[in-house]
């Protein structure tokens, strides 16, 4: 399977070849995918709306079948099992099918699994029988959905109640984070409330996404000593391409708690998500107006982007092939894991 918008080009090859083929390990779990379909999102000014020159042009089904033609494209010859759920569309979204499509893509993939779209008006009874009928693992809340605070200002239990939190903690559930405040992990809230909630929690298994939601490093390094050694929380690396991010990470709350995730299919989209003061964004081909004759203008891969910046980020602590088999694909595999089945 191709598509002219995700086919690799000339500089793409020569990134992958000379940059990251030797970086990425033959093994690798993907702990952030979304799968989803655009007739979810039931807005009927969708097609004006902000997801529609991204997700709605590029990827507006995103199959199992399709992110395994995308990662046998930008990552060949590797084996890519992944965690999967809906992407997150703002209300209204038909959640009921967003879930069941991911039950349905990840019911024959008996490596792979999946998290149930969680909107903080669920019962837990509802959550508990939804969760028994698909075999999902874990939730996935969004800022989106908060209740009483503005999304860019929410605190966790806005947008995951606390009841949700204890059925994580009975079930022993995964629970895949993007952290809202405009200080994202530095906010002392957040820290706050994370410190408390995986302490009365202990069996919910966090996985903070986007390295907690710090795309530039000022905000891991503020909040890393607070968070290292909490022992029921993973750090993502989807969609971060700042190097010093990375570095930041790695350094700062252990590398072993570290884990690869594509935010696809986001990363197979041209561009670069880009820091500056304490903001960040997406710059790509359609956003811009950089003059760019004194060298070549292509745009490669966010992914490309984020794996180039896992990779330089590392120099500082030079990882070992065990640590860069256990950062692409063996800490996420025995997170996975140790989800009950029930």
């Amino acid at each position: 399977m191709s598509d002219p918008h995700w086919g690799p080009c000339a500089l793409d090859t020569r990134i992958w070849e000379e940059e990251l083929n030797n970086f990425v390990p033959a093994r690798v779990f993907d702990v952030h995918t979304h799968l989803h379909d655009w007739t979810h999102y039931t807005d009927p000014a969708k097609a004006t709306g902000p997801y529609a020159p991204s997700i709605g042009t590029y990827f507006p089904r995103a199959t199992k079948a399709i992110a395994d033609a995308v990662d046998a494209a930008l990552m060949p010859g590797r084996e890519v099992d992944r965690l999967s759920f809906p992407f997150p569309y703002p209300r209204p979204i038909d959640t009921k099918a967003a879930n069941a499509l991911i039950a349905a893509e990840v019911s024959g993939a008996p490596r792979s699994a999946g998290l149930m779209l969680v909107q903080p008006e669920m019962t837990v009874g509802y959550i508990r029988a939804t969760l028994a009928r698909t075999g999902l693992i874990g939730l996935k809340p969004y800022l989106v959905y908060a209740r009483g605070a503005p999304p860019a200002e929410a605190r966790i239990t806005d947008f995951l109640p606390e009841p949700q939190i204890a059925l994580a903690d009975e079930l022993g559930l995964i629970i895949m984070m993007h952290l809202s405040k405009r200080d994202a992990i530095a906010d002392p809230d957040n820290i706050r409330d994370l410190r408390d909630l995986t302490e009365r929690y202990p069996g919910a298994k966090w996985c903070l996404a986007h390295c907690a939601r710090s795309y530039s490093a000022w905000a891991i390094e503020a909040a890393a000593a607070s968070l290292r050694g909490i022992p029921n929380i993973w750090y993502d690396t989807s969609t971060v391409c700042e190097a010093d991010a990375l570095d930041a990470l790695y350094t700062g709350v252990g590398v072993d708690r570290v884990m690869y995730g594509s935010d696809d299919l986001i990363g197979p989209m041209r561009g670069k998500y880009i820091a500056f003061g304490r903001a960040w964004s997406l710059l790509h081909p359609g956003n811009h107006s950089l003059t760019l004759g004194h060298c070549l203008p292509d745009m490669t891969f966010i992914r490309y982007e984020q794996l180039r910046a896992m990779k330089r980020g590392s120099r500082q602590i030079g990882l070992t092939k065990a640590q860069r088999k256990a950062l692409f694909h063996d800490t996420a595999r025995a997170l996975v894991d140790s989800v009950p089945r029930h």
